[in-house]
């Protein structure tokens, strides 16, 4: 049996080790990204080449060209007046519009941080600058550029629960004769943002253009954070009724363009999304390129033509804010499905759901995980309690098995029948102890996913120095530690609590593979480092409840077992 067990825990082990080295620290230093060099984009109305994603890209639609997406000049663009910049202050966020391209320019979050500093300033989630253009740039194909001087009223726009919604209106004017109106409609209860674009032919000929919303989005986080090693960071779409998420090596080569029945795409990181909802077909296809550094994407739509005199109208809603599951869902538009707990998401959600339950009545994070790991050893309670004592049956038939093993070893297939002749004489199950642990990986697996997913921990703090359950466990003693700066008090504790359930466990191996479970913990230990610090409360406490289930079945089984 604990051969069994010893296998199980070094695979184990040995997946989380691989990863930890892969995610964390490497197999080869990354090499240094210029976020300034950008690759040759071609112009708008030019047609890129469409590369399939298997089922997720649909059939390219007949006689209508795929737009490549356009590139902002460089340059300052040379226009009559300065443009102006409109602020947008909400109970949720400040943003700031410009006239230049009409396009967002900053969208900073009041309830979220950059990092855990006290003095930090609200999350940015539009980290590019003029050189590189701003997210949001509307054009209609080859026949309206993405960068022209709208024109608004307004400077400054206030919300608050005295005055919930509010507009912006810009409008512009091409050489051409096309009127392109721009609306922005915000809410200062949500982060959602209505956008509807008027487009308008004042001249005397028909005009044949594609609407095109376009998004520049650096990580959230900055290139270089484990994070973004960890987790994807990228383009993201939900299509055909699945998610895509589209990793930069997709398309650092070229485009990589996703066309089909499209609910939502965006940007996401662990945290937070930009996305655009179109509505009414105002999107159909969905282009990507860039590097990891500056990822560009755009939207775009069908082939239109307008009448002289006539207009098209294209609407869409905006979505810039955290990924908070509760919230996205009650967007609809399978928003919510940007939260990607993976295979495990089937018990990922609900426990997420248990996490906040739980919050909502001891609001503390902290307390909220150490009751859900209660809740869940409950529940394995009488799997494990079987297990166990299967394990302290088995070590109590050891000395039995030895003398049959002495007896037979010379006739194996012999031996084999009088081990199993024991096992049903004293109705033990040789794999009775795998099962509780088998049974209980998806669980850790699920939960693994939530505390690592979830914007609810990110700056959570649970108590004295665990001021971040999202952040590794660290105590800082005014001296900074090598490779660990603090002392990471709650992994040393886990694993010490880890190798006394191992003392305490009974053990049929050979001294070979005792020696192997016994160092374990010191494995363990070191994996967990840089774990969120909430994965390793869990890991703690769920060690803790084992210890005493293991004290309890000690107890209960006392006596040897009767020949």
């Amino acid at each position: 049996m604990d051969t069994y067990r010893a296998f199980l825990a070094i695979a184990i082990s040995f997946v989380i080790l691989v990863g930890y080295q892969y995610f964390f620290v490497g197999f080869d230093q990354p090499v240094p990204v210029d976020e300034t060099a950008e690759k040759p984009i071609a112009a708008s109305g030019q047609a890129a080449p469409a590369q399939s994603s298997g089922a997720m890209s649909g059939a390219p639609q007949q006689g209508i060209p795929v737009p490549a997406i356009a590139t902002p000049p460089m340059a300052v663009q040379s226009y009559d007046r300065a443009p102006k910049e409109i602020v947008v202050d909400t109970d949720l966020y400040t943003a700031v519009f410009t006239e230049d391209g009409g396009a967002i320019k900053s969208f900073r979050l009041k309830k979220h941080r950059e990092t855990h500093d006290d003095d930090s300033p609200g999350m940015q989630l539009v980290k590019t600058d003029g050189s590189q253009g701003f997210p949001l740039d509307f054009s209609w194909g080859s026949a309206l550029g993405s960068r022209v001087l709208y024109e608004s009223g307004k400077q400054q726009i206030q919300l608050s629960a005295a005055t919930n919604k509010a507009e912006l209106r810009m409008s512009a004017q091409a050489a051409n004769g096309l009127i392109v109106e721009r609306i922005y409609t915000f809410d200062n209860s949500n982060y959602l943002i209505d956008m509807t674009v008027r487009v308008i032919n004042s001249s005397g000929n028909p005009l044949q253009g594609i609407p095109q919303l376009q998004q520049l989005n650096t990580p959230f986080e900055g290139v270089s954070s484990p994070a973004n090693r960890f987790l994807f960071s990228g383009p993201v779409a939900f299509v055909n009724g699945e998610l895509e998420e589209v990793k930069v090596g997709d398309f650092e080569d070229g485009p990589k363009t996703i066309q089909g029945a499209i609910e939502w795409v965006g940007y996401e990181g662990n945290y937070f999304l930009c996305g655009i909802i179109p509505i009414d077909g105002a999107g159909s296809t969905f282009t990507m390129q860039g590097t990891e550094a500056l990822t560009r994407t755009m939207l775009a739509g069908d082939l239109d033509t307008i009448q002289p005199g006539g207009e098209k109208e294209y609407k869409y809603h905006i979505y810039y804010g955290p990924k908070k599951l509760e919230m996205l869902d009650s967007i609809g538009y399978n928003l919510g499905k940007s939260v990607n707990f993976g295979w495990f998401d089937v018990i990922a959600k609900p426990t997420l759901w248990l996490l906040n339950m739980f919050y909502g009545v001891v609001h503390n994070y902290g307390i909220a995980i150490i009751l859900v790991t209660v809740l869940f050893k409950a529940l394995f309670w009488p799997i494990t309690q079987r297990g166990m004592k299967s394990m302290k049956n088995m070590q109590k038939l050891q000395p039995k098995m030895m003398k049959i093993k002495e007896k037979y070893k010379s006739d194996p297939t012999k031996m084999n029948q009088e081990v199993m002749s024991l096992y049903k004489t004293y109705k033990v199950n040789p794999l009775g102890g795998c099962l509780p642990m088998v049974l209980q990986i998806p669980v850790f697996f699920a939960l693994y996913k939530v505390l690592l997913q979830s914007i609810e921990l990110r700056h959570a703090p649970f108590m004295l120095w665990i001021t971040d359950l999202a952040a590794p466990d660290r105590l800082w003693i005014g001296l900074d530690i090598p490779y660990l700066g603090g002392i990471p008090v709650l992994t040393l504790l886990m694993g010490a609590s880890m190798f006394l359930q191992q003392k305490m466990s009974p053990s049929t191996a050979d001294p070979t593979q005792a020696k192997i479970m016994m160092f374990l913990p010191v494995v363990f230990t070191f994996m967990f480092l840089n774990f969120a610090s909430g994965l390793v409360l869990y890991w703690f406490i769920n060690n803790l409840l084992s210890i005493l289930q293991q004290v309890l079945i000690n107890r209960d089984t006392k006596k040897p077992a009767k020949a």
